[in-house]
C-alpha cells in the first residue's frame, strides 16, 4: 500500500515518514477561520474537490461551515504537539493531538471543520451545532468520515473530535458509515 492510497491508516501505531508531503496538494475554495494563504487551506486534489462540494451542499441547506485546518507538515505538527504538551501536559495532549508523523493532517486528507456558532473553535460543542449535526449525517455522501467518533477512543487512540473529518472516497465512506466502524476497524477487517 503506498502513501498515496486514500484509505491509508495513519495513527499512533502507523506513522508517516518525516519527509512525506503529498504531491497533489491544492488550495481548497471554502471559507476558512483565518485570512490569507496558508498550508492549512490545502488538501490533496480529490479531498479538496469533495470538500468544496460538501460545503456547497451545506450552504444550500442554510449552514455556514468553516474550515480550520487541512494539511499540516511534520514540522508544523511537531510545533503544535510540543506547544500543547508545554501548556496541557503529555497525558491530556496525547488524547487530542498527534505526535509528528502520526497526524492524519500530514496525509492531506484530513480537515478540521467548525462553525460561527462556536466561534470557529475546535470544541465538542461543535457536535451540537446545525453544521456539526449536518456533517455527522451527510459527510459520508461526499467521501468523508468522522474520524474520531465518541465511544471509539479505545480503538482510535484519540478522544471524540466531532470536528475532524477524513477523506477516504465515497465508496469506503459509505461502507464505514453503514457498518458503524472506524478506519482502524476497517483495516483490521482487511487483514483477516
Amino acid at each position: 500500500m503506498s502513501s498515496d492510497y486514500l484509505a491509508i491508516l495513519v495513527n499512533k501505531s502507523t506513522p508517516l515518514p518525516s519527509d512525506y508531503v503529498p504531491s497533489d496538494l491544492v488550495p481548497v475554495n471554502i471559507p476558512f477561520a483565518y485570512i490569507g494563504d496558508d498550508q492549512r487551506n490545502y488538501l490533496r486534489e480529490p479531498a479538496a474537490r469533495a470538500l468544496e462540494e460538501m460545503f456547497q451542499a451545506a450552504r444550500l441547506n442554510g449552514l455556514d461551515p468553516i474550515g480550520v485546518s487541512g494539511f499540516r507538515s511534520y514540522e508544523r505538527q511537531k510545533n503544535i504537539y510540543e506547544q500543547n504538551v508545554a501548556v496541557k501536559g503529555e497525558a491530556y495532549t496525547s488524547l487530542y493531538s498527534a505526535k509528528p508523523g502520526q497526524s492524519e493532517h500530514q496525509t492531506g486528507l484530513a480537515i478540521d471543520i467548525s462553525s460561527p456558532a462556536v466561534f470557529s473553535a475546535l470544541s465538542t460543542d461543535f457536535a451540537e451545532t446545525a453544521e456539526g449535526k449536518w456533517l455527522r449525517d451527510n459527510a459520508y455522501k461526499y467521501g468523508f468520515i468522522l474520524r474520531y467518533p465518541s465511544e471509539k477512543e479505545n480503538i482510535t487512540g484519540y478522544a471524540y473530535e466531532p470536528w475532524h473529518f477524513r477523506y477516504v472516497g465515497k465508496e469506503l465512506a459509505q461502507y464505514i458509515e453503514k457498518e458503524g466502524i472506524t478506519l482502524e476497524e476497517y483495516n483490521q477487517r482487511l487483514a483477516l
